[in-house]
């Protein structure tokens, strides 16, 4: 699977919200065709930071990112979307006043193709959405919203998928069921670089991972290695090795 170029390459980057005061401290991250990738780390240690980077949110003002083997680091984010990558914020990430089916459309506003086939792909995936479909996005529950978020950002059939903490504020229940979603659209053949708080289970079900500190790439390996590494478990995980 890590054969051959990465899809996206990040190379020592450096990116912030305020000028001369960095988040990421020269980030190194790779991903490649048809990965699942997971971004861990305690709080403040630069994982939405990242996403946002590459997706084009922040610009970084040191270092490169190449997608598909091309810069986009300083292009902004809906031309970052035209070369086939979606990003679903954690947050803000659904239209409240549209409805289930406005929003899909909505989601794919650059693609000049029928909507419909499209459409109706997401409902057999997401058939609670189906039922929805007339029904204002703001009215849906919170594993709802991140259904949608997810079926918009896929109405665009994008190569790689940035999901940011698409677990967060989220029964346990739910999040079972959206990780499994999350787990169908990358045997798909979708990449996703997944950002999680929920480090246990997004280790458990990524090929490999990232463990993030202070705006660095501390650790990187299998996902099941990072999960078993007493190091990882001690200071990330809240415990020694698992068993």
């Amino acid at each position: 699977m890590t054969d051959g170029a990465p899809l996206l390459e990040v190379q020592d980057v450096y990116a912030g919200y305020v000028k001369d005061l960095d988040i990421l401290q020269g980030i190194n991250f790779k991903i490649y065709p048809g990965e699942l990738v997971t971004v861990v780390g305690p709080n403040g240690a630069g994982k939405s930071t990242l996403a946002k980077t590459i997706f084009g949110l922040l610009t970084p003002h040191q270092g490169s990112i190449l997608f598909q083997g091309k810069q986009i680091a300083g292009l902004k984010s809906n031309q970052i979307v035209q070369r086939g990558m979606c990003y679903v914020p954690q947050i803000a990430n659904v239209f409240p006043s549209l409805t289930v089916e406005e929003n899909l459309e909505m989601g794919a506003f650059v693609r000049d193709v029928p909507l419909q086939p499209l459409k109706e792909e997401i409902f057999l995936r997401f058939p609670r959405l189906a039922e929805r479909r007339k029904q204002r996005a703001g009215t849906l529950s919170g594993g709802e919203r991140q259904m949608l978020a997810m079926g918009k950002a896929l109405m665009l059939k994008p190569t790689l998928l940035l999901l940011d903490e698409p677990s967060a504020a989220l029964s346990p229940i739910l999040v079972n069921s959206v990780f499994e979603q999350i787990k169908q659209i990358n045997q798909g053949g979708t990449a996703i670089v997944l950002v999680e708080q929920n480090a246990r289970k997004a280790l458990e079900m990524a090929d490999r991972g990232y463990v993030l500190e202070s705006g660095r790439d501390r650790f990187e390996g299998r996902g099941i290695d990072l999960l078993n590494d007493p190091k990882v478990g001690e200071l990330y995980l809240g415990a020694t090795k698992a068993h």
